[in-house]
């Protein structure tokens, strides 16, 4: 089924989620902030999250590249990356439980932002749409991003499509300073009735949603 109008690049995202052994997320996040420098060498790293509500021991990171050629160039340089292997695949590995990654898009009216200012969390929102994409569901979604948007309740970071991994998932990263701050927000939303018009619009052509609040690392350019 076509996906509709998206940006004309060849620019995409890769999003990876880990599962980390309970056990073992301190020494991972310490693992990373030690050996990173060496996995963003190669390419560029968009933002590092771990997972603080909504799952648990997960880890998320988004990285940009040109095009699928230049994925593949990055990932022959990281297999041959001594000391990437060495130093922190090797040792990483054993700490994971599973991996997973999508290939995702900007949807068309969007732009990847930055937030105001460091130190606020992120809220990773993921929503199951029907089947058709953005040419089915894209103004009604739009319509409901705008209306919490406009309304000041929170700060749009991004908001991707899949095109490989699971399809028809559109992911939404939302940034506030604080999980208070995103507490109240909610609430007004809530009994806002501009945003409320506009969710009842869109949510014909929804299937599920999960939402989860990120922590960034302090190799996340997003922090």
């Amino acid at each position: 089924l076509a996906t509709g109008p998206r940006q004309n690049n060849g620019i995409f995202y890769e999003i990876r989620t880990y599962d980390i052994k309970p056990a073992k997320m301190k020494e991972f996040l310490e693992m990373v902030s030690k050996y990173f420098h060496f996995r963003t060498a190669h390419s560029e790293l968009v933002g590092f999250w771990y997972s603080e509500l909504g799952a648990m021991n997960k880890v998320f990171h988004i990285w940009k590249y040109d095009n699928f050629a230049h994925r593949t160039a990055v990932r022959q340089a990281l297999a041959n990356d001594k000391d990437w292997q060495g130093k922190f695949i090797s040792a990483a590995l054993p700490l994971m439980e599973k991996q997973h990654n999508e290939v995702a898009y900007l949807v068309p009216w969007c732009q990847l932002r930055k937030p105001p200012k460091e130190g606020g969390v992120y809220e990773w929102v993921t929503f199951e749409m029907k089947p058709g994409g953005p040419a089915l569901w894209g103004e009604a979604f739009r319509a409901a991003i705008h209306a919490h948007i406009n309304t000041g309740y929170t700060t749009l970071i991004g908001v991707f499509h899949t095109e490989y991994g699971l399809l028809n998932r559109v992911h939404v990263l939302w940034w506030n300073e604080s999980a208070d701050h995103r507490a109240a927000g909610r609430h007004s939303a809530h009994e806002d009735a501009r945003v409320v018009a506009a969710v009842r619009s869109s949510v014909r052509f929804l299937e599920s949603q999960q939402n989860v609040l990120l922590i960034p690392l302090p190799c996340s350019p997003l922090k």
